[in-house]
């Protein structure tokens, strides 16, 4: 049986803050939980009840064990997600300042196991199969990762729905300036193309919104998802459809990880055959529901939890 999706990704542990308003330094408690936003996105679509895998790497040590573990209790399957000897698991470290200021700090050296994707050890007929497949911006920042997914891309031509997360983390480049050429190339195999306003520019070099999305449309994807903060989400896709929905009001205790339950939401509505509007009003009332908690992976909404925000009008 074919995976409804499979992700390709960043994981990691995050290490966050129990307490809001308070800087690193001063922090005394944290919590621990599954990370990583390709990693995420095939959590949240299992919460809507998807089969999910994700193909990523971790390091040999008990971080990596942990990840494991969790990623079972969230049923995701694993059974692609693989050790790299000598590279340490990453961790990542937040600062809590709502409802808009959320530091990262990204402890990736020497090098990311997730970099470490190599394209001879895919699965591509299970990467073909899958109804919908999501790659992921930063997955080219690196050799051999950059390989693998260029690689997977093209064993799957297209077939079903492909996804391409924009995910601009200029932190991840060498040289930031390079990025552009290897983004134009993933969007000619990507059927999906999602970013916000910063991410869609580096994709294009547009950053209006409505401009940005013909872009990336005339770039070969069937869908521009295009976020704009404040001002909601766009959707424009190849038969001239659209859809602007406003964002969802909510109090935000921490902005991390609405992007990722945003994305599993805008896969299990993209697979369920919903109309754009439909789609975007489910996803952004996913990513609402994150923003009010503080974890991300832990933080995933399940069905009944979306549609009660929707049918209330804001995240209570």
């Amino acid at each position: 049986m074919a995976y409804d999706l499979i992700t390709m990704g960043r994981i990691g542990v995050d290490l966050y803050p129990l307490q809001t308003g308070v800087p690193l330094p001063q922090v005394t408690s944290f919590g621990k939980f599954l990370g990583g936003s390709a990693t995420n996105v095939a959590v949240a679509a299992s919460r809507l009840g998807r089969r999910t895998a994700v193909i990523t790497r971790t390091g040999d040590d008990p971080f990596g064990t942990y990840l494991h573990e969790a990623l079972q209790g969230f049923g995701v399957d694993d059974r692609w997600v693989t050790p790299v000897p000598g590279l340490p698991t990453p961790v990542t470290f937040c600062e809590i300042f709502p409802p808009d200021d959320f530091p990262l700090y990204f402890y990736r050296q020497p090098k990311a196991p997730d970099l470490e994707i190599d394209a001879h050890e895919l699965d591509l007929d299970a990467i073909r199969q899958a109804s919908i497949f999501w790659v992921t911006g930063t997955g080219l920042s690196e050799e051999p990762s950059r390989t693998a997914t260029l690689a997977a891309l093209a064993h799957r031509a297209k077939a079903g729905t492909t996804v391409f997360d924009l995910d601009w983390r200029p932190m991840f480049w060498k040289d930031p300036a390079e990025a552009r050429p290897f983004y134009e190339e993933v969007l000619r195999h990507t059927t999906v193309a999602v970013g916000n306003l910063d991410e869609v520019e580096v994709a294009t070099g547009v950053r209006e919104p409505h401009a940005a999305a013909r872009a990336l449309l005339d770039a070969g994807v069937e869908l521009a998802v295009v976020k704009q903060g404040p001002k909601g989400v766009l959707a424009v896709n190849s038969r001239g459809e659209s859809a602007e929905v406003p964002p969802l009001p909510v109090n935000v205790l921490n902005g991390l990880g609405a992007g990722d339950a945003f994305g599993g939401s805008l896969c299990h509505g993209l697979l369920s055959g919903w109309d754009l509007e439909k789609i975007m009003r489910h996803a952004n009332a996913a990513g609402a529901i994150v923003a009010s908690r503080l974890e991300c992976s832990s933080a995933m909404p399940t069905p009944d939890e979306i549609d009660s925000a929707i049918a209330a009008g804001a995240v209570k």
